[in-house]
């Protein structure tokens, strides 16, 4: 298949380190994420994550750089 010729709708997913893919929607999700809401073309998806996934790190690294700026700074 062609990606011009993918018609199929996906989910946007997450995981617990609020990580962003993409799914189809007739597949049944992966264990380890779950459907964030927003469906449908593989565009529209990766437009939508591209807009909502700001910060490329996981959410434990986040949390581990944000304890060390705050534990640095007091």
């Amino acid at each position: 298949m062609f990606e011009d010729d993918d018609e199929r709708i996906y989910r946007v997913v997450i995981n617990h380190e609020e990580q962003y893919s993409i799914w189809p929607e007739d597949r049944e999700i992966p264990e380890g994420w779950r459907a964030e809401g927003t469906r449908g073309t593989k565009p529209e998806c990766l437009a939508h994550i591209d807009q909502a996934w700001t910060d490329m790190r996981p959410l434990s690294l986040r949390r581990q750089m944000d304890s060390e700026t705050v534990a640095g700074g007091s």
